[in-house]
Protein backbone atom coordinates (compact mmCIF):
# COMPACT_ATOMS: atom_id res chain seq x y z
CA UNK A 1 0.00 0.00 0.00
CA UNK A 2 3.23 2.34 0.76
CA UNK A 3 4.39 1.74 -2.29
CA UNK A 4 1.12 2.42 -4.08
CA UNK A 5 0.66 5.82 -2.06
CA UNK A 6 4.08 6.92 -2.69
CA UNK A 7 3.22 6.33 -6.77
CA UNK A 8 0.10 7.96 -6.77
CA UNK A 9 1.57 11.09 -5.01
CA UNK A 10 4.42 10.94 -7.96
CA UNK A 11 2.14 10.89 -10.68
CA UNK A 12 -0.05 13.39 -9.06
CA UNK A 13 3.05 15.36 -8.82
CA UNK A 14 3.73 15.49 -12.08
CA UNK A 15 0.34 16.06 -13.96
CA UNK A 16 0.10 18.91 -11.91
CA UNK A 17 3.66 20.17 -13.35
CA UNK A 18 2.60 18.97 -17.03
CA UNK A 19 -0.32 21.55 -16.33
CA UNK A 20 2.64 23.92 -15.04
CA UNK A 21 4.78 23.57 -18.09
CA UNK A 22 1.55 23.47 -20.77
CA UNK A 23 0.93 26.98 -18.67
CA UNK A 24 4.55 28.22 -19.38
CA UNK A 25 4.55 27.18 -23.10
CA UNK A 26 1.15 28.73 -23.72
CA UNK A 27 2.74 32.26 -22.04
CA UNK A 28 6.10 31.58 -24.10
CA UNK A 29 4.22 30.98 -27.45
CA UNK A 30 1.61 34.17 -27.01
CA UNK A 31 4.55 36.18 -25.96
CA UNK A 32 6.70 35.75 -28.93
CA UNK A 33 3.45 36.51 -30.91
CA UNK A 34 1.38 39.40 -29.38
CA UNK A 35 4.23 41.39 -28.02
CA UNK A 36 4.49 44.47 -30.08
CA UNK A 37 6.65 44.40 -33.17
CA UNK A 38 7.42 42.32 -36.35
CA UNK A 39 9.16 38.83 -36.30
CA UNK A 40 10.22 38.92 -39.35
CA UNK A 41 12.44 42.20 -38.17
CA UNK A 42 13.51 41.05 -35.58
CA UNK A 43 14.78 38.08 -37.39
CA UNK A 44 16.12 39.33 -40.32
CA UNK A 45 16.44 43.19 -39.34
CA UNK A 46 15.11 46.42 -41.07
CA UNK A 47 17.07 45.78 -44.08
CA UNK A 48 15.42 42.82 -45.30
CA UNK A 49 13.32 43.33 -48.54
CA UNK A 50 9.24 42.76 -47.96
CA UNK A 51 9.53 39.53 -50.02
CA UNK A 52 12.41 37.87 -47.61
CA UNK A 53 10.17 38.89 -44.60
CA UNK A 54 6.93 37.26 -46.53
CA UNK A 55 8.91 34.19 -47.30
CA UNK A 56 10.14 34.09 -43.15
CA UNK A 57 6.24 35.31 -42.15
CA UNK A 58 5.24 31.92 -44.37
CA UNK A 59 7.72 29.34 -43.13
CA UNK A 60 7.31 30.50 -39.27
CA UNK A 61 3.09 30.19 -40.42
CA UNK A 62 2.94 33.26 -38.92
CA UNK A 63 -0.16 34.09 -41.76
CA UNK A 64 -1.59 31.55 -40.21
CA UNK A 65 -4.78 32.32 -37.60
CA UNK A 66 -3.48 32.30 -33.89
CA UNK A 67 -5.30 29.72 -33.23
CA UNK A 68 -3.94 27.54 -35.79
CA UNK A 69 -0.41 28.50 -34.86
CA UNK A 70 -0.71 27.97 -31.18
CA UNK A 71 -2.65 24.41 -32.12
CA UNK A 72 0.62 23.28 -34.32
CA UNK A 73 2.82 24.58 -31.34
CA UNK A 74 1.20 22.37 -29.06
CA UNK A 75 1.26 18.84 -31.70
CA UNK A 76 4.86 19.63 -31.98
CA UNK A 77 5.87 19.43 -28.38
CA UNK A 78 3.72 16.41 -28.22
CA UNK A 79 6.21 14.66 -30.73
CA UNK A 80 9.31 16.28 -28.61
CA UNK A 81 9.57 18.97 -31.36
CA UNK A 82 9.54 23.41 -30.95
CA UNK A 83 10.35 24.02 -34.68
CA UNK A 84 13.54 24.47 -36.73
CA UNK A 85 16.26 26.30 -35.50
CA UNK A 86 16.65 29.49 -37.48
CA UNK A 87 20.43 29.45 -37.36
CA UNK A 88 20.39 25.61 -38.47
CA UNK A 89 17.18 25.12 -40.22
CA UNK A 90 18.37 21.14 -40.48
CA UNK A 91 17.80 20.92 -37.06
CA UNK A 92 14.90 21.39 -34.55
CA UNK A 93 15.58 23.69 -31.55
CA UNK A 94 14.64 20.90 -28.98
CA UNK A 95 17.80 19.13 -30.06
CA UNK A 96 19.81 22.23 -30.32
CA UNK A 97 18.73 23.01 -26.41
CA UNK A 98 19.16 19.15 -25.41
CA UNK A 99 22.40 18.92 -26.89
CA UNK A 100 23.59 21.36 -24.53
CA UNK A 101 22.43 19.71 -21.43
CA UNK A 102 25.15 17.46 -20.31
CA UNK A 103 27.33 20.68 -19.55
CA UNK A 104 25.09 22.50 -17.94
CA UNK A 105 24.27 19.44 -15.94
CA UNK A 106 27.80 18.49 -14.93
CA UNK A 107 28.08 22.08 -13.30
CA UNK A 108 25.12 22.05 -11.47
CA UNK A 109 25.58 18.42 -10.14
CA UNK A 110 29.31 19.77 -8.82
CA UNK A 111 27.74 23.04 -7.38
CA UNK A 112 24.84 20.61 -5.61
CA UNK A 113 27.72 18.86 -4.36
CA UNK A 114 29.99 21.54 -2.87
CA UNK A 115 26.79 23.74 -1.91
CA UNK A 116 25.33 20.58 0.38
CA UNK A 117 28.90 19.99 1.82
CA UNK A 118 29.60 23.69 2.53
CA UNK A 119 26.33 24.47 4.00
CA UNK A 120 25.85 21.07 5.98
CA UNK A 121 29.29 21.88 7.52
CA UNK A 122 28.58 26.10 7.94
CA UNK A 123 25.35 24.58 9.77
CA UNK A 124 27.25 21.89 11.84
CA UNK A 125 29.62 24.72 13.14
CA UNK A 126 27.09 27.48 13.84
CA UNK A 127 25.41 24.78 16.16
CA UNK A 128 27.60 22.62 17.46
CA UNK A 129 30.90 23.86 17.56
CA UNK A 130 32.12 24.71 21.27
CA UNK A 131 34.39 27.97 20.16
CA UNK A 132 32.72 30.65 19.97
CA UNK A 133 34.90 32.50 16.90
CA UNK A 134 34.33 29.36 15.22
CA UNK A 135 30.16 29.58 15.48
CA UNK A 136 30.23 33.71 14.50
CA UNK A 137 32.33 32.74 11.66
CA UNK A 138 30.42 30.20 10.05
CA UNK A 139 27.39 32.65 10.60
CA UNK A 140 29.19 35.36 9.09
CA UNK A 141 29.34 32.80 5.95
CA UNK A 142 26.15 31.96 5.70
CA UNK A 143 24.82 35.70 5.64
CA UNK A 144 27.58 36.77 3.02
CA UNK A 145 26.97 33.92 0.82
CA UNK A 146 23.49 34.65 0.77
CA UNK A 147 23.52 38.20 0.34
CA UNK A 148 26.32 38.60 -1.99
CA UNK A 149 24.73 37.82 -5.73
CA UNK A 150 26.65 35.77 -7.71
CA UNK A 151 27.47 37.88 -10.67
CA UNK A 152 28.83 40.36 -7.92
CA UNK A 153 32.13 37.98 -6.39
CA UNK A 154 32.21 35.16 -9.71
CA UNK A 155 34.32 37.87 -11.47
CA UNK A 156 36.14 38.79 -8.80
CA UNK A 157 36.89 35.35 -7.26
CA UNK A 158 37.98 34.17 -11.03
CA UNK A 159 40.41 37.05 -11.37
CA UNK A 160 42.19 36.95 -8.09
CA UNK A 161 42.82 33.06 -8.27
CA UNK A 162 42.96 32.59 -11.84
CA UNK A 163 44.80 35.55 -13.27
CA UNK A 164 46.48 36.92 -10.34
CA UNK A 165 47.48 34.19 -7.92
CA UNK A 166 47.07 31.20 -10.93
CA UNK A 167 46.19 28.80 -8.23
CA UNK A 168 43.47 27.46 -10.89
CA UNK A 169 42.80 27.63 -14.25
CA UNK A 170 40.51 29.74 -15.80
CA UNK A 171 37.49 27.81 -16.73
CA UNK A 172 37.12 28.91 -20.53
CA UNK A 173 40.68 27.30 -20.90
CA UNK A 174 40.15 24.22 -23.51
CA UNK A 175 43.36 22.81 -21.09
CA UNK A 176 41.17 23.59 -17.78
CA UNK A 177 39.19 19.94 -17.85
CA UNK A 178 38.07 18.70 -14.37
CA UNK A 179 40.07 21.68 -12.42
CA UNK A 180 37.84 24.38 -14.61
CA UNK A 181 34.64 22.57 -13.65
CA UNK A 182 35.35 22.17 -10.17
CA UNK A 183 36.44 25.95 -9.54
CA UNK A 184 33.21 26.77 -11.90
CA UNK A 185 31.18 24.27 -9.84
CA UNK A 186 32.85 25.98 -6.36
CA UNK A 187 31.51 29.33 -7.27
CA UNK A 188 27.86 28.07 -8.45
CA UNK A 189 27.79 26.29 -5.30
CA UNK A 190 28.33 29.21 -2.62
CA UNK A 191 25.12 30.64 -2.96
CA UNK A 192 23.53 27.23 -2.71
CA UNK A 193 25.54 26.57 0.12
CA UNK A 194 24.17 29.19 1.94
CA UNK A 195 20.29 28.53 1.48
CA UNK A 196 21.55 24.75 2.52
CA UNK A 197 23.42 26.60 5.82
CA UNK A 198 20.59 28.36 6.73
CA UNK A 199 18.03 25.56 6.77
CA UNK A 200 20.67 23.39 7.99
CA UNK A 201 21.07 25.53 10.78
CA UNK A 202 17.20 26.29 11.72
CA UNK A 203 17.08 22.56 11.71
CA UNK A 204 19.65 21.84 14.36
CA UNK A 205 18.74 24.54 16.45
CA UNK A 206 15.03 23.26 16.55
CA UNK A 207 16.35 19.44 17.15
CA UNK A 208 18.83 20.83 20.10
CA UNK A 209 16.52 20.91 22.84
CA UNK A 210 14.82 17.82 21.37
CA UNK A 211 14.14 14.31 24.01
CA UNK A 212 16.19 11.93 21.54
CA UNK A 213 18.89 14.23 22.28
CA UNK A 214 19.08 14.79 25.81
CA UNK A 215 18.61 10.45 25.81
CA UNK A 216 21.75 10.35 23.42
CA UNK A 217 23.66 12.42 26.12
CA UNK A 218 22.47 10.98 29.22
CA UNK A 219 24.12 7.79 27.35
CA UNK A 220 27.34 9.17 27.25
CA UNK A 221 27.72 9.84 23.47
CA UNK A 222 30.32 12.11 22.23
CA UNK A 223 29.71 15.54 21.00
CA UNK A 224 30.52 14.68 17.54
CA UNK A 225 28.62 11.26 17.50
CA UNK A 226 25.43 13.65 19.11
CA UNK A 227 25.38 16.11 16.42
CA UNK A 228 26.19 13.51 13.30
CA UNK A 229 24.54 10.62 14.20
CA UNK A 230 21.55 11.28 15.88
CA UNK A 231 20.92 15.45 14.77
CA UNK A 232 22.32 15.97 11.56
CA UNK A 233 19.97 13.20 10.18
CA UNK A 234 16.73 15.18 11.30
CA UNK A 235 17.88 17.81 8.45
CA UNK A 236 18.28 15.47 5.52
CA UNK A 237 14.28 15.84 4.51
CA UNK A 238 14.15 20.17 4.90
CA UNK A 239 17.57 20.12 3.15
CA UNK A 240 16.05 18.03 0.13
CA UNK A 241 13.66 20.38 -0.66
CA UNK A 242 16.05 23.55 -0.24
CA UNK A 243 18.22 21.97 -2.60
CA UNK A 244 14.54 21.05 -5.09
CA UNK A 245 13.75 24.34 -4.15
CA UNK A 246 16.87 26.49 -5.06
CA UNK A 247 17.27 24.29 -8.68
CA UNK A 248 15.58 26.96 -10.41
CA UNK A 249 18.14 29.67 -9.15
CA UNK A 250 20.42 27.06 -9.16
CA UNK A 251 19.66 26.88 -13.15
CA UNK A 252 19.52 30.26 -13.87
CA UNK A 253 23.02 30.84 -11.93
CA UNK A 254 25.04 28.09 -14.33
CA UNK A 255 23.31 29.68 -17.29
CA UNK A 256 25.02 33.33 -15.86
CA UNK A 257 27.95 31.41 -14.68
CA UNK A 258 28.52 30.07 -18.17
CA UNK A 259 27.88 33.07 -19.94
CA UNK A 260 30.17 34.97 -17.90
CA UNK A 261 33.34 32.14 -17.59
CA UNK A 262 32.41 31.24 -21.49
CA UNK A 263 32.03 27.81 -20.70
CA UNK A 264 29.96 25.86 -23.04
CA UNK A 265 26.56 24.57 -22.11
CA UNK A 266 22.57 26.06 -21.78
CA UNK A 267 24.00 29.51 -21.10
CA UNK A 268 26.22 29.84 -24.36
CA UNK A 269 23.11 28.23 -26.32
CA UNK A 270 20.90 31.08 -24.61
CA UNK A 271 23.00 34.20 -25.85
CA UNK A 272 23.59 32.66 -28.74
CA UNK A 273 20.17 32.45 -29.72
CA UNK A 274 19.23 36.03 -28.62
CA UNK A 275 21.65 37.51 -30.41
CA UNK A 276 20.68 35.66 -34.11
CA UNK A 277 17.26 36.20 -32.83
CA UNK A 278 16.40 32.64 -33.28
CA UNK A 279 13.69 32.42 -31.80
CA UNK A 280 12.39 28.79 -31.66
CA UNK A 281 15.50 28.01 -29.96
CA UNK A 282 14.79 30.68 -27.21
CA UNK A 283 11.57 28.70 -27.05
CA UNK A 284 12.75 25.28 -26.30
CA UNK A 285 15.32 27.33 -23.66
CA UNK A 286 12.57 28.06 -21.86
CA UNK A 287 10.68 25.13 -22.01
CA UNK A 288 13.16 22.30 -21.43
CA UNK A 289 14.20 24.30 -18.11
CA UNK A 290 11.12 24.53 -17.08
CA UNK A 291 10.40 20.47 -17.72
CA UNK A 292 13.38 19.94 -15.71
CA UNK A 293 12.57 21.90 -13.11
CA UNK A 294 9.24 21.02 -12.40
CA UNK A 295 10.44 17.18 -12.53
CA UNK A 296 13.08 17.91 -10.29
CA UNK A 297 10.34 19.39 -7.99
CA UNK A 298 8.35 16.34 -8.12
CA UNK A 299 11.04 14.00 -7.09
CA UNK A 300 12.02 15.99 -4.25
CA UNK A 301 8.83 15.94 -2.24
CA UNK A 302 8.48 12.63 -3.35
CA UNK A 303 12.03 11.80 -1.71
CA UNK A 304 11.15 14.35 1.64
CA UNK A 305 8.01 12.25 2.10
CA UNK A 306 10.39 8.97 1.79
CA UNK A 307 13.00 10.39 4.21
CA UNK A 308 10.62 12.41 7.01
CA UNK A 309 7.36 10.15 7.59
CA UNK A 310 5.86 13.60 8.95
CA UNK A 311 5.84 15.03 5.48
CA UNK A 312 3.64 12.21 4.04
Amino acid sequence: MGGRSTLGRLAAQLATGLVVVLVVATVVFFAFRLLPGDPTLVVLGEQATLAERAALRARLHLDDPLLTQYLRFLAGLLHGQAGASLRTPSRDAISVVVESLPDTARLAGVSVGFGSILGVGAGLVSVASTHGFARRLAERCIVLGASVPLLAFAPVVTWALSVRLRWVPLPADPDAGLRGLLFAGLLLGLPLGAAVGRMARATLLEARESPFLRVARAKGRSRAAIWLVHALPTCAGPLVTVLAAQLGALLGGAVVLERLLERRGLGTVLVDALAARDLPVLQACVLVSATFFVVVQALGVQLHAAIDPRAR
